[in-house]
């Protein structure tokens, strides 16, 4: 498989693997961002992976996705999961103020929702994601090159 395909493959899989993470089963899973394992951090391994074995660890090309696969794992480990954790503190907050009594009062609707607490992943989700990044550009590069 090229680079890029072995990359979705990664991604796809990451994201299927989610339906059996979940406790219980849930088909919809595979179709939103964290939990286990992380699908952005096998999407950029697994490219990682397969543009160091082609092209070489001291690569230039390595280096810009070495570079890219780190500020992708630490933005799902880190920033993303830290919005997760505001998320979950703002839908708590606004259970506890009864802002549904405010609006009536106000005459406006204002959150129909409840925020979505679960973007990020944990550091744990992170390295099961690249493991399996790597783990399937390996098995590619084994099989196909």
């Amino acid at each position: 498989m090229s680079l890029l395909a072995i990359s979705f493959f990664s991604l796809f899989f990451a994201q299927f693997l989610k339906i059996f993470t979940s406790h219980p089963h849930n088909l919809g899973r595979a179709f939103e961002s964290g939990g286990m394992p992380s699908s952005h951090s096998a999407f950029v391994s697994s490219l990682a992976t397969t543009v160091s074995l082609k092209y070489g660890f001291k690569s230039d090309i390595f280096a810009i996705v070495a570079v890219f696969s780190l500020i992708v794992t630490y933005d799902a480990s880190g920033v993303r999961r830290a919005v997760g954790e505001q998320a979950n503190v703002i839908n708590r907050l606004i259970k506890h103020l009864d802002i549904k009594k405010i609006e009536k009062e106000k005459g406006r609707q204002i959150i129909k929702e409840d925020l979505k607490e679960l973007i990020g992943h944990t550091p744990v989700e992170v390295i099961f994601g690249i493991c399996l990044g790597i783990l399937l550009a390996l098995l590619n590069w084994w099989i196909f090159y």
